[in-house]
C-alpha cells in the first residue's frame, strides 16, 4: 500500500457538504438556499468525477478534504466510490489549506493538489498538466482562475508560508501567492487557468458553456469538462418556473 501512495499525486477538492444556507451563499440570489446546496451537490459530483478519470489512469488518487464533521455520508453520495476523505481542520482558508496539504503528503503521496469544488468544468488537461508539473520538482503548480484567485495549487513539499496573511476571497490571492512563492524562493509553475462558478455573473458563464458556448477567456485548445450533473440541474431550473406559470 506504501509503494503505491508513495506512486501517486493526491487530487484533492476542497469542499463541504451540501447544506441549504450554507452553501455557494453568494449565488443567493438569484437561487434560493436550497438550490445553492443542491447546485453545490452537482458541481462536486461532476469535478469529482473528472478527478476519477484522472485516477484511473494509476497515478493520481482522489480526495475529497471535507468539512463539517459528521457530514461523511452525505458527501459519500457525491463521490466516485474511490475517493477518499480528510477531513479540514480549524482556522482560515489558508490554515485548512495547510492542514490538507499536511495530511496529504505525511501519508506519502509524491504531491498534492488542493482544487477548489466551484470549477465543475474544470477541464481534465488542466489536471493532468498541474500532476505532471507537481512531479517536476520542488515548486508551486498554479491555474489561476477568472477572478484573481486561484482555481487550483499543486505541492511535492509542504510550504506553510504560501498560505499565510492571504486575504482569501478577493481580487488579490494569485497575485499575493506569486509573491510569496518569490519570498520563499519557490518557482511557480502556471498551468492553463479556468473559472469559478461563485456569483452570478459566473453562473450564467456556466450556463452559457453547457449549452455550447465556450468561454471567451479560454484556450481553443481546452474542453471543459461535461459537467452532467451540473447541466441537469440547470436543465430542470429553466424547466420548473415554466410549469408553474
Amino acid at each position: 500500500m506504501a509503494s503505491t501512495i508513495n506512486s501517486t499525486v493526491a487530487v484533492a477538492i476542497v469542499c463541504k457538504a451540501p447544506i441549504a444556507g450554507q452553501s455557494k451563499t453568494r449565488l443567493s440570489p438569484p437561487l434560493r438556499p436550497d438550490e445553492c446546496a443542491a447546485l453545490s451537490a452537482c458541481f462536486i459530483r461532476d469535478l469529482s468525477n473528472t478527478v476519477q478519470s484522472l485516477a484511473d489512469d494509476g497515478d493520481v488518487a482522489g480526495y475529497a478534504v471535507y468539512t463539517p464533521r459528521g457530514s461523511e455520508d452525505a458527501l459519500r453520495q457525491w463521490l466516485p466510490d474511490g475517493f477518499r476523505l480528510i477531513l479540514q481542520g480549524e482556522g482560515d482558508l489558508g490554515a485548512r489549506l495547510v492542514k490538507g496539504s499536511a495530511d496529504l503528503l505525511g501519508v506519502g503521496h509524491a504531491g498534492v493538489i488542493l482544487v477548489n469544488s466551484d470549477a465543475p468544468t474544470l477541464p481534465k488537461a488542466i489536471l493532468r498538466a498541474a500532476v505532471d508539473a507537481v512531479r517536476g520538482g520542488d515548486n508551486v503548480v498554479l491555474s489561476p482562475a477568472l477572478d484573481g484567485g486561484y482555481t487550483l495549487i499543486g505541492l511535492s513539499r509542504l510550504h506553510a508560508g504560501l498560505f499565510s496573511n492571504i486575504p482569501w476571497s478577493t481580487d488579490k490571492v494569485y497575485r499575493l501567492t506569486l509573491e510569496r512563492a518569490r519570498e520563499l524562493g519557490l518557482p511557480v509553475v502556471n498551468v492553463p487557468g479556468w473559472y469559478d462558478v461563485d456569483d452570478a455573473a459566473s453562473l450564467q458563464m456556466l450556463t452559457d458553456e453547457l449549452s455550447g458556448r465556450r468561454p471567451a477567456f479560454a484556450d481553443p485548445n481546452l474542453v471543459g469538462a461535461d459537467a452532467p450533473a451540473s447541466r441537469q440541474f440547470l436543465r430542470d431550473r429553466r424547466i420548473a418556473p415554466a410549469m408553474q406559470r
